[in-house]
């Protein structure tokens, strides 16, 4: 068994291991395997297990990681690293799914620029629940409008709310943001908004996020090992 391989079983593992805790039902998590700085053939080879949903953290990065893995046709890309105005163009033509949208702006500028022959972009409102300046991300009063806006617009399709806590060895801090961005999240359904991916959680705290109500979670060093520097 490759290193991939034993590394990818083991964090769907500990998936499945926190859905039974939780008492959720088996595949109610999804992976998302955060493959930014990593080249292209340790992609391919995570893929060539089953995985296939991929996040990228650099627009430009991606492009040419992208243009190598063409051939991967079931591939499905997300951004989840911050978006500038200036890469939305290229962002909305590269990528399946864009995880951080903090602003009406750049909504817009997605919508004017995603091709109508590639279908709907799936979009996520990125909310700062950590308050941190250094974090992206809208205001959690703000996800709701940002949320209904978002699913206004042509070419895009509202999926529901992400957000990266701050780290803390304090589990119950840890927990309380991971329920704000649930509450973010409750407050998208009660609206009658057609959201279904609450994306929080990552190798360190997986389980919790999904004690918590996670759909989703990003999971990079767990996969991949120690990060390469960009």
């Amino acid at each position: 068994m490759g290193h991939y391989e034993k590394a990818w079983q083991a964090t769907l593992e500990r998936i499945a291991a926190a859905e039974r805790t939780a008492g959720r039902g088996p595949g109610s998590v999804r992976l998302l395997a955060v493959s930014k700085t990593f080249p292209a053939p340790a992609v391919r080879a995570v893929h060539a297990l089953g995985q296939r949903a991929f996040g990228e953290n650099y627009v430009q990065e991606a492009g040419a990681k992208l243009a190598l893995l063409a051939d991967l046709r079931d591939i499905e890309w997300h951004m989840i690293g911050p978006l500038q105005s200036n890469k939305a163009r290229i962002a909305a033509a590269s990528f399946d799914w864009i995880e951080t949208v903090d602003r009406p702006g750049i909504a817009e500028r997605l919508s004017a620029a995603r091709p109508e022959v590639r279908g709907p972009l799936d979009v996520l409102v990125q909310v700062n629940v950590s308050g941190e300046a250094s974090k992206s991300g809208c205001m959690p009063a703000d996800a709701l409008g940002l949320a209904q806006f978002v699913a206004s617009l042509p070419r895009l399709r509202i999926r529901g709310i992400m957000g990266i806590p701050a780290p803390t060895a304090d589990a119950a801090a840890l927990r309380g943001q991971f329920r704000q961005l649930r509450s973010c999240y409750d407050a998208c359904r009660a609206a009658g908004l057609p959201v279904d991916t609450l994306s929080m959680g990552m190798s360190a705290d997986l389980e919790i996020a999904i004690e918590e109500g996670a759909t989703e979670v990003r999971v990079g060093t767990a996969i991949f090992g120690a990060r390469q520097a960009k």
